[in-house]
């Protein structure tokens, strides 16, 4: 009797009732034999159970370790998703920085109100001067400059404008100040030209309200 409990539970435990039933008569007999030896040696058939249950554990600790770690793949996927549409945003705002930075730089910037070196300016001259070198006050001094050519005397000038009435109001006062000699002189591009040269294009009559 104690055999055949043992016999069935060997089957039970390793191949299951329908398996066993679907054996080939050798390979029943096989078992058969297979049983008879755990019945006559219960420990054999324990350590066997033992390593059967210590295998199963195993598997389902291996099977909870892939769990696990199939969830902190998809959690790094989508971290890796994320970055990836944070990096297309990067791009993205790069890409339209650049295109209005190129933007910018084929736009001329705004002329300097205070850039008197190009277009038309006049300034008034006071005088010329052959033992005076006041050079060194011209630099950083847009009011107040001159043109210095060797053996010539230095030419000095007061004021910049940009309209020739407001130097010619200028010049008018000066002289009232006593400087007889003040005088409106051109200058296009930083050069000096004729004063003939550019009336015709201030205007002809003087802007009410000038002198």
């Amino acid at each position: 009797m104690q055999n055949k409990v043992i016999v069935l539970c060997l089957v039970l435990l390793f191949a299951g009732a329908q398996t066993f039933a679907q054996l080939s008569k050798k390979e029943k007999k096989e078992w058969k034999k297979k049983a008879k030896e755990f019945a006559k040696n219960p420990d054999n058939l324990k350590t066997l159970v033992d390593q059967k249950q210590t295998a199963d554990n195993t598997v389902t600790a291996l099977k909870g370790d892939v769990a696990k770690f199939q969830t902190s793949l998809s959690e790094k996927d989508a971290r890796l998703a994320e970055l990836e549409s944070q990096l297309n945003t990067a791009r993205t705002e790069l890409t339209t920085t650049k295109a209005e930075l190129a933007k910018k730089l084929e736009t001329p910037p705004p002329p300097n109100p205070m850039d008197f070196s190009k277009g038309l300016v006049f300034k008034v001259q006071i005088g010329a001067f052959k033992n005076k070198n006041l050079a060194k006050y011209f630099e950083n001094n847009p009011n107040f400059g001159g043109e210095v050519k060797e053996g010539e005397p230095q030419k000095i000038t007061i004021g910049i404008f940009r309209d020739y009435w407001e130097a010619n109001t200028f010049k008018k006062y000066l002289r009232e100040m006593g400087v007889s000699d003040a005088w409106i002189v051109p200058y296009k591009d930083a050069t000096r030209v004729e004063l003939k040269d550019v009336l015709e294009g201030v205007g002809a009559e003087k802007p009410k309200g000038s002198k």
